[in-house]
């Protein structure tokens, strides 16, 4: 046993003069570092951040001849708009104004502002509504859970001025946050002058802008759809009932929500959102002459999203694209993954056409740096770009230096001689 480790003693010490003389010649062969080409110009941005995109298959011709005064139907993640009719025409929004309302009220949730379980008060003001309510007493508090509830099942207009209130101390205020928050989200048609939507002059939108902060809506709060999916249910211990105003929720597919609107100037509008098979689409529809016409024309813009276009995960972020050779590093080859999810809008049956191109080197050298880009995979569709994601490094790779591998030698071979 003692002759053994003399012999693992005497190997060991060969070995590290032969490291230690390949370490001098990798420092005297120079320091060159590998450095990837990306020769695509970064694009700026001309528009919103949130703005909707349109491309060659967008229909822009009122082909589906809806009898609304203004439609849109759009990809809810993408922004991509399928099909538009007036879409930036300026109309009454009705209650749909309580998608900001209630988009508002999320955001203050999320922050930490307020809570579900808080009590809301109910003044003389919000009791005084009238028009769609639950008829709150100035006696009473609910939650903000049941608030929420009541807004988006039955478009309370009592419970909306009640948590505007809450929220900014007045419905005045509120507004006032109400039309900041639209123009950041690039809502141009649009001019709140309360958070209700009973008719008032000056008081409009566009089927776009309700596009707009819908999608935000659902992008950003999805939790949202607890409540807006909603068929029936009840208040106050069962003695008030609620059934959802928006009927596509019983009887339409993957219906999501969203939220429904209407006065005698206004007419029948509604934000109605669907999702089937990883696609998601919201459908808008202003000034319908009709409930029934309403949620027909919904419904056909939806089929016709359904029906023409899919969802297509094109990587998946995590996966393993290749291994690669490290030049100067304490390891000699390392795993490359994709950095995240790439997935696009397409038309059916284009899936075939699609294109991958990997600009990856073979071997890169070190110092790698964890989570560092080393080249992209690019998805091209009849000669245009639909999605780009970085490969990355998952792991950290130090470079070979004299203290790096004295530590190399010890874990590998003097542990032995324990």
């Amino acid at each position: 046993m003692r002759r053994t480790k003399m012999y693992i003693k005497c190997i060991s010490s060969f070995l590290m003069i032969i490291m230690l003389f390949m370490f001098s010649y990798v420092f005297a062969s120079g320091d060159s570092i590998y450095v990837w080409s990306n020769n695509n110009e970064p694009i700026t941005a001309t528009t919103s951040a949130n703005a909707l995109t349109t491309n060659a298959d967008t229909v822009t011709e009122n082909t589906l001849q809806l009898e609304s005064g203004g439609a849109i139907l759009i990809e809810q993640h993408s922004g991509q708009i399928l099909y538009e009719h007036n879409s930036h025409e300026k109309l009454r929004p009705a209650s749909v104004t309580k998608v900001m309302s209630i988009l508002l009220i999320m955001e203050a949730l999320d922050s930490g502002q307020i809570s579900l379980t808080d009590k809301v008060p109910c003044t003389e003001t919000a009791s005084s509504m009238g028009g769609s309510q639950i008829w709150l007493d100035v006696r009473e508090e609910l939650t903000v859970d049941e608030m929420l509830k009541a807004i988006c099942v039955v478009s309370a207009n009592d419970c909306t001025v009640a948590m505007a209130e809450y929220l900014c101390g007045s419905q005045e205020s509120f507004v006032e946050k109400m039309n900041v928050r639209a123009k950041e989200l690039g809502m141009n048609d649009t001019t709140f002058k309360n958070c209700h939507g009973i008719d008032e002059e000056g008081h409009v939108t566009s089927a776009y802008d309700i596009a707009l902060m819908s999608r935000e809506l659902l992008n950003n709060h999805p939790s949202i759809t607890n409540y807006t999916t909603i068929w029936m249910d009840s208040l106050r211990d069962g003695k008030s009932e609620l059934v959802n105003t928006n009927k596509l929720i019983r009887n339409y597919k993957g219906a999501t929500g969203l939220k429904t609107g209407s006065t005698s100037l206004a007419l029948y509008n509604l934000s109605a959102s669907a999702t089937r098979d990883d696609l998601s689409l919201i459908a808008v529809i202003m000034r319908a002459p009709s409930t029934k016409i309403r949620f027909a024309e919904a419904q056909k813009l939806l089929d016709y999203g359904f029906s023409n276009y899919q969802y297509k995960l094109l990587a998946k972020g995590g996966t393993n694209l290749k291994e690669v050779t490290v030049t100067k590093g304490v390891k000699e080859s390392t795993d490359l993954i994709l950095e995240k999810d790439v997935g696009i809008l397409m038309k059916k049956g284009k899936e075939k056409e699609i294109e991958q191109v990997i600009n990856v080197q073979d071997n890169i050298s070190a110092p790698i740096h964890e989570g560092q880009k080393i080249g992209e995979v690019t998805f091209m569709l009849e000669g245009e770009e639909v999605g780009k994601t970085n490969v990355i490094c998952p792991e950290e790779i130090n470079k070979k230096t004299f203290s790096n591998i004295l530590s190399y030698i010890y874990q590998n071979w003097f542990c032995l001689l324990r």
